[in-house]
């Protein structure tokens, strides 16, 4: 019977420390593991992410390209597929903001499009902060409305 009094972790699972520097007969003592001299042997030594060994780091020898735009505006793309998963689960005609984050869908600052994969076959009021032309088409051509944040 397990108790309190003998509870003891599973066989293999807690492993002992190698202890270096203790000594020739504890069969890691002198250099410790670390070989002879460099600067590897010392102590406080941390190489530097990239480091090379002197030779020029890659990062340094090849040249900067490619541009960051720092205004580009990230949506999550949601597609009509998604949405009439969704219409269908919850028995539903409208599409909120409110109603895909209760569903796990998108995340509360997330801003997201409606993409036009899929096929919708219930007509639908959805808000969105954007929306494709194919989708729009979709949902407008079953007599929904697509209405922009």
């Amino acid at each position: 019977m397990i108790d309190l009094s003998n509870l003891k972790p599973a066989k293999g699972s807690v492993k002992k420390r190698k202890r270096i520097g203790r000594g020739e007969g504890s069969g890691s003592g002198d250099t410790a593991g670390r070989g002879h001299k460099g600067q590897q042997s010392r102590s406080g030594y941390s190489k530097r992410f990239g480091h090379e060994g002197g030779q020029m780091p890659i990062y340094r020898r090849l040249p900067k390209f490619g541009f960051k735009n720092h205004n580009r505006v990230e949506y999550r793309g949601i597609n009509l597929d998604t949405l009439q998963k969704l219409a269908e689960k919850n028995n539903i005609e409208e599409i909120t903001p409110e109603i895909l984050i209760e569903n796990g869908i998108v995340g509360k600052s997330d801003l997201y499009k409606i993409l036009g994969r899929g096929e919708l076959k219930t007509k639908l009021t959805v808000t969105a902060h954007g929306f494709s032309a194919s989708a729009i088409k979709a949902i407008e051509s079953l007599g929904g409305t697509a209405t922009k944040i």
